[in-house]
């Protein structure tokens, strides 16, 4: 028979079950116990009567038959007495049709004669031998009575257990089922966390954690919406823009005004698509943090080289002189990915905003139980009360002449707080710009994302 996967009813199958073997056992204990006292008690009874046979003068064949008269008037062949002479004759035998082998073991024995077993008890004196023998089937007859006198109250219980056992199950899963409906009549975009009152200790846990799988869908939900938000808020005024440049384009009526409304039709198109590419990285930046990547040893200081590398050609176009300044040996257990995003937009940022001739250098400490990734340039840098503001999203320092999107410090706090490393922004001693540095704890764990 295949076996149910419904917890409800294997429980039942099983409690039933265990009801049912300790019924047997109980009948199997109470017929061996019975059968052990009456052993005990028929045996003794055994003993008492070749006692009270035994005399000093052995019996008559006369006074044999009369007492083997009185003896068995009732015509019971279960117990059987027998007495012998010294010399092998047989002096006495109770009425019966049972007859015994001529052989006698003093004390307690078994016997298999007449087709069943005796259970013969044997005393010798000078005169005769006793032997008393019983069918051992009269004691399990009799323990089997007792044994079913035993079962009869359980086979009565039995039924009532069964409806106890079946009611108390069906109560205590009540709670399970009534998790079950709330699921099952939520709407797609109902992510409530589910109500564990009342629920087993075993069940609890798993709701608590759909609750909690439930809140992460929520939180990624509520990124993508602002994101949505953001992306179209900040969207609108660049294409806005380029609708009125391209206005502009179509109306100028001579070369210098088609070249100006050119220059200015091809800025806007460059901070429409720095703006996208911005957002396509930040989408992509949550998507990984939701998602949960699994993370991997990240060398940082070959992490800054390969991004020394990647934009070398962008600072040698505006005359900055971008290198590595140091590079201790530092590996953290981390996303890849997102650590290349955070390192590119923090020296992006630092080429873009220093000044032709100017220097941007990128150094990689170990320090004890820390390791801190350090950006500096010569730039103009950001005034103290406009560091923490910087971090907003779609914010931009007022007055700053460079293109940009407002989004690059934002990306890289997301990540760097993703990573449990702290981002802080402070002047630049050595350059006179803006240092930016990243710290990161030894083996910090990944954090999961919060909701917005």
């Amino acid at each position: 028979m295949k076996m149910t996967h419904s917890l409800r009813g294997r429980l039942l199958w099983f409690l039933l079950a265990a009801i049912t073997l300790a019924a047997l056992a109980q009948a199997t204990i109470a017929y061996r116990t019975a059968l052990h006292d009456a052993d005990q008690i028929f045996d003794y009874h055994m003993q008492q009567m070749a006692l009270s046979l035994r005399s000093g003068t052995p019996l008559s064949n006369n006074e044999g038959r009369a007492r083997a008269e009185a003896d068995s008037a009732s015509g019971n062949d279960d117990m059987v007495v027998q007495m012998w002479s010294p010399d092998g004759v047989q002096m006495f035998h109770s009425v019966s049709r049972a007859r015994l082998p001529q052989r006698a073991v003093l004390g307690f024995s078994n016997v298999r004669a007449n087709g069943t077993t005796y259970r013969v008890f044997s005393i010798q004196t000078a005169n005769q031998t006793v032997q008393v023998a019983q069918d051992l089937a009269v004691r399990r007859n009799m323990a089997g009575n007792l044994a079913l006198r035993t079962l009869g109250p359980i086979a009565v219980m039995m039924p009532i257990l069964m409806l106890v056992v079946w009611w108390v199950v069906s109560g205590s899963l009540k709670p399970v089922a009534r998790v079950r409906s709330q699921l099952a009549s939520r709407q797609a975009d109902d992510l409530s966390p589910v109500s564990d009152n009342g629920l087993p200790d075993e069940v609890r846990p798993v709701v608590q954690e759909l609750n909690l799988l439930f809140g992460r869908v929520q939180a990624a939900f509520d990124a993508q919406q602002h994101f949505v938000a953001d992306a179209a808020h900040e969207l609108r005024t660049p294409l806005a823009a380029l609708r009125l440049q391209a206005q502009s384009l179509d109306r100028a009526d001579n070369p210098e005004a088609r070249r100006v409304a050119v220059g200015r039709l091809t800025a806007g198109i460059d901070r429409a698509t720095r703006l996208v590419e911005q957002l396509l990285v930040l989408a992509r930046h949550e998507a990984s943090a939701q998602g949960g990547a699994a993370p991997r040893p990240v060398d940082l200081s070959d992490l800054a080289r390969r991004t020394v590398a990647d934009l070398a050609g962008v600072a040698a176009n505006k005359g900055v002189d971008l290198g590595v300044q140091q590079a201790d040996p530092a590996t953290i257990d981390g996303q890849p990915d997102a650590l290349q995003i955070l390192l590119r937009n923090l020296v992006d940022n630092a080429v873009k905003y220093t000044p032709g001739g100017g220097t941007v250098d990128i150094a990689v400490h170990a320090e004890g139980g820390r390791i801190v990734v350090l950006v500096e340039d010569s730039g103009p840098g950001i005034p103290p009360e406009e560091r923490e503001r910087v971090f907003d999203r779609f914010y931009r320092v007022a007055g700053s002449e460079a293109a940009g999107s407002g989004l690059g410090l934002a990306i890289i706090k997301a990540i760097a707080e993703r990573h449990g490393a702290t981002l802080a922004l402070d002047k630049s001693e050595r350059l006179g710009g803006l240092k930016a540095s990243v710290t990161f704890e030894a083996q910090a764990p990944l954090q999961q994302p919060s909701s917005r």
